[in-house]
């Protein structure tokens, strides 16, 4: 097919990557830990982890799980959120050869119980504020290790120590918990394990860039999450198209080492982690933002140093504007403001630019794609409301349900082929058969047109999928469960417009119990779903619009 939009590259951008570079996403880190060993990695909490830090840990922490005796491949979870004890275990877990499943923190023990199953992770390393959540469901997952992290454990003897203290016993974030021992299964905090790692030898591995890096758990269509399998290739070629695309952005800083990027959105979303992964290529920092919802620390951890590199969705920006403290705000060394994980506002873009002089680049990729397929030029000095060019080895073509291509103009599924894009799910051969086409396009699921420049506009979702502040919820999973509530009859789940987080879940509901009541079905997607899948509007309705087959037509109600 002919790549019409090369043309339309910025000047320097090349065409084609080339992941066979590195051996492994595992030779890409040590790489890195290698030269730039003496740079700041990270700061959190104004504490520096340098890179020789995340070097010297991370091969502690994977030296400690190979001598638990995993099998090579094996799964490891993480539940951590933006600390620096996130890097240390994602290289760890990849040093040693092994697999990482990220978790989101946020998960109910139904969420976390599938994900541990379904990836068959039999260790995992877990910030305690969550270990209550881990509890309920230990006994039934195969999880035979798990290393327990606090908040302040890499931010210094003193500091660390008090924030931890502070954690508990002042805040109170910690809810009580006992993971139970077993015959096979061990409880480790997560500095006992670097003590004992330390003392151990890490043991090369022979990893190749057709191993499986990372199960990265998406929704599913059938109410279940599915894990995304990314090989080391899919994330080498992933870090090296981010950063030959962002290049023109950082063209005037000679050396890269000096770039900060902030790392407010989730290092567990495929957007973060590669763009995590990309600054350890480049030797720049990363400073970490472990609560992002707190605008005004946010803010006050911006204002400490120059920062060059803020990635985000909508809602983020929205928030960040719309807190009085904004204005204080320093953005003379912003050289990037990369959108994605959910459309980007017209409004929101130009008020961005307006009060930053920074343009909002809009993006759009998957956890199947390993983050970005598609990148507006970061040249570009205005909002386009498009999802911009492929990035460099990658294909878009635009096909209807028998996997034709159509012609430049026409709407059609948005479907992408290259090295950034996933093997398949995890143990879901059924699902793949309908998710790759014949020449080897992944259906996304989007329906788009490309113009004559290669620029790809999304006109609808082929899925029902709802996008709730660049999170993806998927209605089948919100009506399986709440189908299960006493008194629903049955349910559908949509989507509706919100000006701050781009979507707002709205839940149709038919009763057979005329004294079930809104709070009470609103109270069990409380307990049952992460904050982001809960319903915030819910209706009464005596019967659902449905097809002469029986199908609920959800695009019925959200006329």
């Amino acid at each position: 097919m002919e790549r019409i939009w090369l043309k339309n590259y910025p000047p320097g951008v090349p065409h084609d990557i080339d992941t066979d570079q590195y051996k492994s996403l595992t030779d890409l880190l040590e790489t890195a830990f290698r030269v730039h060993g003496h740079s700041p990695f990270s700061v959190c909490m104004n504490r520096t982890m340098s890179y020789s830090a995340l070097d010297e840990l991370s091969s502690a922490l994977g030296a400690w799980l190979q001598n638990k005796g995993l099998l090579p491949g094996a799964r490891v979870a993480i539940m951590l959120p933006n600390l620096p004890q996130f890097a240390v275990t994602m290289a760890a877990v990849l040093r040693a050869g092994y697999t990482c499943v990220n978790v989101n923190p946020l998960y109910t023990a139904r969420e976390l119980e599938h994900q541990l199953n379904d990836s068959g992770a039999t260790s995992i390393v877990i910030l305690e504020n969550f270990a209550s959540t881990l509890q309920q469901v230990i006994e039934r997952t195969p999880l035979q290790h798990v290393v327990v992290a606090s908040i302040g454990d890499l931010l210094g003897p003193w500091y660390g120590r008090w924030l931890s203290f502070a954690v508990r016993h002042l805040a109170k974030m910690v809810p009580e918990f006992e993971l139970p021992l077993g015959e096979k299964r061990t409880v480790t905090s997560f500095k006992k394990a670097i003590d004992q790692g330390r003392r151990l030898k890490l043991r090369p591995t022979q990893q190749t860039l057709n191993d499986t890096a990372f199960l990265q758990y998406t929704g599913g269509t059938t109410g279940l999450s599915k894990g995304a399998v990314l090989t080391h290739r899919n994330v080498v070629a992933a870090i090296l198209q981010a950063e030959a695309w962002f290049s023109p952005a950082l063209a005037d800083i000679p050396d890269l080492r000096k770039v900060n990027s902030v790392a407010a959105l989730p290092l567990y979303h495929i957007f973060a982690l590669t763009l995590c992964l990309l600054a350890m290529r480049q030797g720049s920092m990363l400073t970490l933002i472990p609560n992002p919802r707190d605008f005004g620390q946010f803010i006050e951890v911006l204002k400490q140093r120059p920062f060059h590199v803020l990635p985000g969705v909508n809602t983020l920006f929205n928030a960040l504007m719309l807190h009085p403290m904004f204005k204080t705000l320093d953005f003379s060394s912003l050289k990037l403001t990369q959108a994605g994980g959910m459309a980007a506002s017209e409004g929101t873009a130009r008020n961005w630019q307006s009060a930053t002089g920074s343009a909002m680049i809009e993006g759009w990729g998957m956890s199947e794609t390993c983050a970005i397929g598609t990148n507006n030029p970061v040249t570009q000095k205005n909002f386009s409301g498009n999802i911009g060019l492929p990035l460099p080895s990658i294909d878009i073509a635009i096909k209807d349900d028998e996997g034709i291509s159509l012609p430049i103009g026409s709407s059609g599924e948005i479907c992408i082929r290259g090295p950034n894009v996933m093997t398949g799910y995890f143990n879901q051969v059924a699902e793949n058969a309908k998710t790759f086409t014949s020449d080897g396009f992944m259906r996304t699921g989007d329906v788009g047109i490309m113009d004559e420049h290669g620029f790809t506009r999304i006109v609808d979702r082929k899925k029902d999928m709802i996008i709730v502040s660049g999170f993806n919820v998927f209605p089948s999973e919100l009506e399986n469960l709440i189908s299960t509530c006493p008194g629903v009859v049955e349910c559908a789940a949509v989507g509706i417009p919100d000006a701050m987080q781009g979507e707002s879940i709205k839940v149709y509901v038919v009763r057979n119990d005329p004294l079930l009541t809104e709070e009470s079905i609103l109270r069990f997607c409380h307990d049952n779903l992460t904050g982001y899948k809960r319903p915030k509007y819910l209706e009464f309705r005596d019967e659902l619009p449905k097809s002469n087959v029986g199908k609920i037509l959800r695009r019925e109600l959200r006329k």
